[in-house]
């Protein structure tokens, strides 16, 4: 058993619930999150308030599940990004868990 966390902008949560039913990964549970980049735009410098960080609405889901799911959920992600039209890409990771309960 691992712990998977997947990380994407707020627009793409009903992509990723579908992407979590279409791995079986049937439990699982979410937040919101604001997403950060450090990078200056051209819209932050010319933003009044310009050293305000603005975050973005984001959302992160996390689930403990079997490796075959997560090794289809990481193979339907890798589709998803390939297809994409912003450079906002899904994020995951996988932590391996020691112990539990």
């Amino acid at each position: 058993m691992k712990l998977v966390i997947v990380t994407a902008v707020e627009e793409y949560q009903a992509a990723i619930l579908k992407l979590f039913k279409n791995a079986h990964i049937e439990n699982f549970s979410s937040s919101e999150i604001d997403g950060h980049k450090n990078k200056t735009t051209l819209l932050n410098t010319s933003n009044w308030f310009s050293g305000e960080k603005l975050g973005a609405e984001s959302s992160m889901f996390f689930s403990f599940t079997e490796d075959k799911n997560i090794d289809d959920l990481f193979r339907l992600i890798k589709e998803f990004n390939q297809n994409l039209e912003t450079n906002n890409p899904i994020k995951a990771i996988v932590v391996p868990i020691e112990r539990f309960i």
